[in-house]
């Protein structure tokens, strides 16, 4: 028997509003909201800038995938993701069968402006603003797999929630 998807998977760059959309669509929809990187931390018992220094990129990758699989095999959870969950494509499989995924995009300026300055962002370490813009080619593509595409550019948390329901609800 094929259980029924109910989660939403909320994908895209930091800082294009994945917790904050996150925690009004758990309000709005009554659904357990989910931050990975929180549970990853949790997990780890270590800061994601500490994960990065102590263990690797690759440690928190591996814990990553695992946790994810973890939370999408359960039934009504709005999950927040991490930038970079998207990188490998066991997760995005993961994504795809464990819910409705959500892309949330904006521009550089608009995600600059959001966490340009957030010292527990170790992907931003030196120019914030060059990394961002790299990180963005560098993943242009890596979030076409999900279902819908919501730009967040110039929106306030509450639309882009309300947006993301419409579509959710059909």
């Amino acid at each position: 028997m094929h259980k029924a998807i109910n989660n939403i998977v909320l994908i895209g760059m930091m800082g294009t509003g994945k917790s904050t959309v996150g925690a009004l669509l758990a309000v709005e929809t009554g659904m357990k909201m989910v931050d990975l990187d929180e549970q990853i931390v949790q997990e780890a018992g270590l800061s994601i800038p500490e994960i990065f220094a102590i263990k690797g990129e690759a440690y928190f990758r591996d814990l990553e995938s695992l946790l994810l699989s973890r939370v999408l095999s359960k039934s009504g959870i709005v999950l927040s993701t991490g930038g970079g969950a998207v990188l490998r494509e066991a997760n995005r499989q993961t994504m795809l069968a464990g819910g409705r995924v959500f892309a949330l995009q904006a521009t550089a300026e608009e995600i600059i402006a959001r966490v340009g300055e957030d010292p527990n962002r170790p992907l931003l370490a030196g120019d914030a603003g060059q990394r961002i813009r790299t990180l963005l080619d560098e993943r242009k593509q890596a979030y076409d797999f999900a279902h819908y595409a919501i730009d967040t550019t110039g929106k306030d948390a509450a639309h882009v929630a309300a947006e993301i329901l419409t579509h959710y609800r059909g």
